[in-house]
């Protein structure tokens, strides 16, 4: 993990102190899942509403509120997915991003990284946390956090994340959602505090899930996905070795494919 200057320890300091929100950030007045919780993630194609989980990642913009309410029924938490931190041509506000606010592609990516100082991009994603809201989500999995450790094409200082991770985590709760740290390692220190739960990608894979105890340690839920070909097939047991550590970080680790289109889905349980 990269060392904090001084400097940086008293900005997320003077940042804190204006967050707003519970004075105690581990005691969230908005409904959190369960560190134990059962979840599914599906951004793309029709969800089976059949499966049986405690909290579903799903798309904002193309979950219908239908589904939602579906979900509800049964008891279930959503978490609605937006890129934060990154342009889709795609989406149905694209066409309010400024041309300046665009940077570098994302590497194996149709998107591009976005100038997260810039005030319009902040506005944007106000109003998308306020569709989550009003479409009825509980929580959100804002992506692409952490551009200051890539080639973004802006001159992004780590302090610039900080500042933008707890601008959306302070909005979501000023919304009554909770919020997820997606990926973003090297900060979860400074950011646990002030998110309810981590989803990570390949921790496993790459080595790195020590860094997430913070969460687990704070009593709250790491959600975890895995893509290796080897954890598909459970070649030479791989998946099951897989489960075994999940078990004993106390993660909640999923089997997925990387498109996430649900096309299988092997749960660490």
């Amino acid at each position: 993990m990269k060392k904090r200057s001084t400097a940086l320890l008293a900005l997320l300091a003077a940042l804190l102190a204006g967050c707003g929100g519970p004075t105690d950030p581990r005691e969230p007045a908005w409904i959190v899942p369960r560190q134990e919780a059962s979840w599914n993630w599906q951004l793309q194609g029709v969800p089976d509403l059949s499966l049986e989980a405690e909290a579903w990642g799903l798309d904002l913009f193309d979950t219908p509120t239908s589904t939602i309410e579906a979900l509800h029924d049964r008891g279930a938490l959503v978490m609605c997915y937006f890129s934060a931190g990154s342009y889709e041509a795609w989406r149905p506000d694209a066409g309010e991003f400024p041309p300046e606010a665009l940077g570098e592609e994302l590497s194996g990516w149709d998107e591009q990284w976005l100038d997260i100082r810039h005030p319009t991009v902040r506005s944007i994603m106000l109003r998308r946390m306020d569709l989550a809201r009003e479409k009825g989500c509980d929580g959100l999995e804002p992506d692409n956090v952490d551009a200051y450790a890539n080639e973004s094409g802006f001159d992004l200082t780590d302090s610039d994340q900080i500042d933008y991770n707890l601008f959306l985590a302070k909005e979501a709760h000023q919304r009554g959602l909770f919020i997820a740290l997606k990926n973003d390692l090297d900060q979860v220190g400074e950011l646990e505090p002030f998110f309810d739960l981590a989803l990570n990608e390949q921790c496993h894979e790459y080595e790195e899930c020590e860094l997430l105890t913070p969460f687990v340690d704070a009593g709250k839920a790491v959600f975890n996905a895995e893509y290796a070909s080897r954890y598909v097939s459970n070649e030479g047991g791989a998946r099951d070795r897989l489960c075994e550590e999940a078990h004993r970080e106390g993660f909640r680790t999923l089997v997925l494919p990387i498109a996430l289109d649900g096309s299988f889905r092997y749960a660490c349980d």
